[in-house]
């Protein structure tokens, strides 16, 4: 299985290089299914994973000026400062039995995990549906509904601290959309936004976990040669295009584990 784990890993950094997004919603199931790594422990896990692969991502991003620092700073404030936040004091404070009866428990680590799952199926149909626009790459004037930008920076941090996804197919709609950012630009800046909440939120953890640096570096170096290896596939292949089947696996993998997690066990 981790041989598996390993190879799962380049996966997850080849979609963030070939899509700009998506790839780190696999994270927590390769560390939980492939890694048996318990689920309150691998989403503090993604979180460093995820976000140091997204900061060596956004480099390129960076090389080529299609990073907006005023964006990446308006929408990653309040998104960095509500995934520190929920690392630091909603997670630790969720108890571990949140209800029980005869033939059921809700316990924090199948609570985290159902909600991973609602969120994975939620990420597909991001994926799967068809853009409406197809002229995202023309320049538009760029302005900022703040109030809406805050509000969703806020809901995508929190996100992140419970589940430890990035959010990159919840940032990358919103800057298009609500900072009218070309396309490529959007997945630049989201690269930047979410390596800045996830390394944050990462240590805002209350530290009643034990970290295993030797193999979060070690995943995270799989995760970085993938990003690598779909940043150039991006420049040969159309990730427009993938997406959408990726859309689908994602969707089936969110099936997979509430019917896993519910019915499985």
């Amino acid at each position: 299985m981790e041989y598996i784990g390993y190879f799962s890993s380049i996966l997850i950094g080849v979609a963030l290089g070939l899509i700009g997004g998506g790839g780190s919603i696999l994270t927590v199931p390769v560390l939980v299914y492939l890694f048996t790594i318990e689920p309150v422990l691998a989403t503090a896990y993604s979180l460093f994973i995820v976000g140091l692969t997204s900061a060596v991502g956004s480099v390129g991003y960076f090389k080529k000026g299609l990073v907006n620092i005023k964006t990446a700073i308006v929408f990653g404030i309040p998104s960095i400062i509500a995934v520190f936040t929920t690392r630091a004091l909603i997670v630790p404070a969720i108890p571990k039995v949140l209800f029980s009866t005869d033939n059921f428990t809700l316990t924090k680590d199948l609570f985290l995990m159902l909600l991973f799952a609602v969120i994975m199926i939620f990420a597909s149909y991001s994926m799967i549906k068809k853009d409406k626009k197809n002229s995202m790459e023309a320049p538009q004037a760029q302005k900022f509904n703040y109030p809406i930008i805050l509000l969703e920076g806020a809901v995508v941090g929190i996100i992140t601290g419970l589940v430890g996804a990035g959010g990159g197919f919840l940032i990358i709609p919103a800057l298009v959309i609500l900072s009218k950012l070309p396309m490529k630009e959007a997945v630049g800046t989201s690269l930047v936004i979410i390596a800045a909440k996830s390394l944050i939120g990462f240590f805002g953890e209350s530290g009643e976990n034990g970290v295993n640096w030797q193999f979060l570096f070690t995943i995270s170096a799989f995760a970085i040669v993938g990003i690598f290896i779909g940043t150039a596939l991006s420049k040969k292949v159309d990730g427009a295009k993938l997406k959408p089947a990726f859309g689908w696996f994602v969707l089936v993998m969110g099936i997979y584990i509430i019917t896993k997690e519910l019915f499985l066990k």
